[in-house]
């Protein structure tokens, strides 16, 4: 297998991983492992596991502006569902659609702001990311810079509310009440 090929299983092995056991708590082996390659060779194609999970991280956020891009195209082309609105809700939706398809890019970007805590590389990495994904979820929908505030919280929201395995974050709503019971 050609080293890029190579480069491409290991960083979705990675996104696994590190989605699971986070920056700290996942070993390169397991990676590797995952893979069927020799623990060194990772290191030959990245260098050192920050690398590799920096690499993670950047294939997650591309996949959310992935999503992002096909969605404003699919209601460019009025291929959206019926009763979205504008761009912006299409976006929202096929996000939803992403974190309930596939959990360990959810579960990677939990894992992403913890590692901002303590590592100053992943925290420039993944605030250029977001940087980013906030201005193309502006340039795709022309949404305001209010709007584009709110999508975003709303999405993180989203996120807490999938880890959590609940549909609904208010107070109040019925597991809350269970919760406290």
């Amino acid at each position: 297998m050609p080293a890029a090929e190579r480069r491409t299983a290991l960083i979705a092995a990675a996104v696994h991983e590190f989605a699971h056991g986070g920056l700290h708590g996942t070993s390169v082996q397991s990676i590797s492992q995952r893979v069927g390659v020799a623990q060194p060779y990772v290191f030959a194609l990245f260098g050192n596991k920050r690398e590799l999970f920096l690499a993670a991280l950047d294939r997650s956020f591309e996949m959310v502006a992935d999503t992002f891009r096909r969605a404003a195209h699919d209601y460019a082309e009025g291929r959206a569902p019926a009763d979205c609105d504008d761009a912006l809700e299409a976006m929202g939706r096929a996000y939803r659609e992403l974190l309930a398809s596939d959990r360990d890019y959810l579960m990677l970007q939990h894992q992403s702001y913890a590692a901002c805590c303590d590592d100053d590389a992943v925290r420039t990495l993944v605030r250029q990311r977001y940087a980013r994904l906030v201005a193309l979820a502006g340039e795709l929908s022309g949404a305001p810079p209010e709007r584009l505030d709110d999508f975003f919280r709303a999405g993180m929201a989203l996120n807490v509310a999938a880890a959590l395995g609940v549909e609904d974050l208010s107070a109040g709503c019925p597991w809350m009440r269970e919760q406290i019971g």
